[in-house]
């Protein structure tokens, strides 16, 4: 039968026909893909505020939230104790520092290496069920695929292959390869466990080492971000924004969270200190002290003096920068929060919203009355050699590329929808529009515009006005009214500093943050992003959840989950506990919540886990195939332009070419 095929289609078949060369390689291709599609979904992990928490954020991706230590139990029951399976645990979770421990405290390592290896190669057998053989192998490390593969792959039930199996195992130690071996199933078993991982916003700040879990995450299989108002802050003080680099360094320097700057990025702050100490020295800084973490007897006087000084000069540059932004940007519709103009400095007094409230601080020596907003020579130069340095940092370069290159604002995966922060919504419960960029945008339309033109501030040329305008956008993304990924109608930095009356400290949510609990407004949002079903759902963090209250991360009918947990150690005494992760397998949503971290010594040394409670809120009723997955269909739509280059082949549209 002759096809007449249109002019695009043919061309694009004979592309595809550069891949798949032949009737045999199509064939084999949509066999291997009918494959996939038919094996069970793979699990996905969904994280949010982890805000430089890198040991325990670490433990709990090594122990994919503890389902490795479930899969122990699944699979040897009561054929191992529970020391033993322990042991075997932490050794998934950190090979490399549990393999030198047993070469120290271990006699006969040789009996110790065969008994391990065998207990491994069981359990990485037993979690590359869901997956295709190619898959498996392709986290296996090169110079091992083939060793690995025979492993899982030779049965030892019986004679013949029992002698062949525990030949190769006994050849591996003879050799001296088993420490490496070790570690590479293990390495494999942790991958195959956790699919895919969502990070649902902010990694960065409170905590000690943002840039640890950014090089964790980076060696991930399959990982992507929906940018946080942390994560936006530090990409937009990468991308060059001074208001951004000022933001990042108040924040930095009140809770005493220097070492991701300095140790981490390889950032000085030596300009600021000198210049802090010269023009801060004889000014009153006792609004500025900062949050000491650890031990306090390790600060002397001169150390906690010079923490404030340097707080409150990066501060009083930050509010110029911020007026300057809202001066320059009228359409951002933030201009009751130009403040320094509203100082009295006889009377020491601010007038905010038509009330005068007494300031605790106003010895500002750098502050002009008459011309407030604008930096003296020092500043600018001071916030200028700070800035390029976090534009050459080349650690902080690479990991806001990575942010960028698997992140954005929000996605739609799977049935589910996922965002840090919020859908702004207006109090009667509507869809809030934004005229910011020319034009009224509202919901899905809005995001969509946000997120391009924060790629803008990174992307395009530096110096054009588009690439100003977006990191002036990013800040507004930061702290702006309503922003998505903030959530308030303003950040009220100034007056938690400045002023005593803590009725002006409140920062009013947004009215989703009221809605949410509505299972018909969860599904108007649903459908905003094109979803609608009984097993999607919203995904969000930002605001964490009082558990230590009897507030469920489940909300909207079971509609909407906030996964903000408290990973920081900051936020647990707000939460009560210390994070969680939602999972989401081929059968079930499951929520896992975490008690506090002991430590990685701990960790390695005694074997202790992080306890988790687990709650299976919704199961389906089959089990999800990959087929029916946002995966699935990509591949689905591959067999069937598969099958048409068969029929292009049978039919003689397209020639096959056997010379490759």
């Amino acid at each position: 039968m002759k096809i007449n095929y249109q002019p695009e289609q043919l061309r694009y078949l004979q592309l595809l026909a550069q891949q798949y060369p032949t009737v045999q390689a199509a064939s084999t291709e949509i066999i291997r893909l009918r494959t996939i599609l038919n094996l069970p979904k793979g699990t996905e992990y969904f994280m949010s505020d982890i805000h430089g928490e890198y040991e325990a954020f670490q433990h709990i991706l090594n122990s994919c939230s503890g389902e490795i230590r479930n899969k122990l139990d699944e699979q040897f029951g009561e054929t191992l104790s529970e020391a033993e399976k322990n042991d075997l645990a932490t050794l998934i979770h950190y090979p490399s520092a549990k393999l030198t421990l047993a070469a120290d405290q271990i006699a006969d390592l040789e009996s110790w290496y065969r008994i391990t290896l065998r207990q491994l190669v069981q359990v990485c057998r037993y979690v590359s069920i869901k997956h295709t053989r190619n898959r498996v192998r392709s986290f296996m490390p090169k110079d091992y695929q083939e060793i690995i593969d025979e492993l899982i792959h030779m049965r030892d039930e019986d004679g013949s292959k029992r002698n062949q199996f525990q030949n190769l195992i006994d050849t591996i130690i003879q050799i001296g390869q088993a420490a490496d071996v070790i570690k590479a199933i293990c390495k494999v078993i942790r991958s195959l466990t956790r699919d895919h991982l969502h990070i649902v916003g902010d990694i960065f700040d409170r905590g000690p080492r943002a840039d640890l879990v950014m090089d964790a995450l980076m060696e991930c299989h399959n990982v992507d971000f929906q940018w946080g108002n942390h994560d936006i802050l530090w990409m937009g003080a990468a991308s060059g924004s001074r208001t951004l680099v000022a933001t990042v360094l108040s924040n930095s320097i009140r809770y005493n969270n220097l070492d991701v700057i300095e140790t981490g990025y390889g950032i000085s702050l030596r300009p600021l200190s000198i210049f802090a100490n010269d023009v801060y020295r004889s000014t009153d800084v006792s609004c500025f002290h900062v949050k000491l973490t650890g031990d306090a007897e390790q600060y002397t006087e001169k150390d906690i003096l010079m923490a404030a000084r340097m707080y409150k000069a990066i501060t009083i540059i930050l509010f110029k920068l911020e007026g300057q932004k809202l001066l320059r940007r009228p359409e951002f519709g933030m201009s009751d929060r130009l403040l320094l103009n509203r100082i009295d400095y006889t009377s020491k007094t601010i007038d905010i919203g038509g009330i005068r409230y007494p300031l605790l601080d106003c010895d500002f020596p750098t502050v002009d009355p008459n011309d407030p907003y604008t930096l003296t020579e020092e500043e600018s130069q001071v916030i200028d050699r700070l800035t390029d340095s976090f534009r050459h940092s080349e650690k902080l370069q690479k990991h806001t590329r990575f942010l960028y290159s698997k992140g954005g604002l929000y996605k739609v995966y799977n049935g589910n929808l996922l965002f840090h922060g919020c859908i702004p919504m207006t109090e009667d419960g509507k869809l809030m529009s934004f005229t910011i960029g020319g034009r009224s945008r509202a919901g899905k339309d809005f995001l969509d515009y946000a997120e391009k033109t924060a790629r803008k501030a990174y992307y395009d040329k530096r110096g054009t006005p588009e690439r100003v305008f977006g990191m002036d956008f990013l800040w507004w993304l930061w702290a702006g009214r309503n922003s998505p990924i903030f959530g308030r109608d303003r950040m009220t930095t100034f007056e938690r500093r400045f002023i005593q009356d803590e009725s002006t400290w409140t920062e009013p949510k947004n009215a989703y943050y009221s809605y949410y609990h509505d299972p018909s407004v969860c599904d108007m949002l649903l459908k905003e992003f094109l979803l609608e079903g009984p097993h999607c759902h919203i995904i969000n963090g930002h605001v964490p959840v009082r558990a230590k209250k009897g507030e469920s991360p489940v909300k909207g009918g079971g509609k909407l989950i906030v996964i903000d947990g408290g990973f920081s150690r900051a936020y647990q005494s707000t939460s009560g506990i210390a994070g969680y992760t939602l999972i989401f397998s081929s059968r079930h949503f499951r929520i896992v919540s975490h008690q506090p971290f002991a430590g990685r010594y701990d960790a390695i040394h005694h074997n202790h886990d992080i306890a988790n409670d687990s709650l299976i809120f919704e199961r389906l009723e089959t089990r999800m195939k990959v087929s029916e997955t946002d995966k699935g269909r990509m591949l689905q739509s591959q067999v069937d332009d598969l099958m048409q280059l068969l029929t292009a082949y049978r039919t003689g549209a397209v020639k096959e070419d056997h010379n490759d």
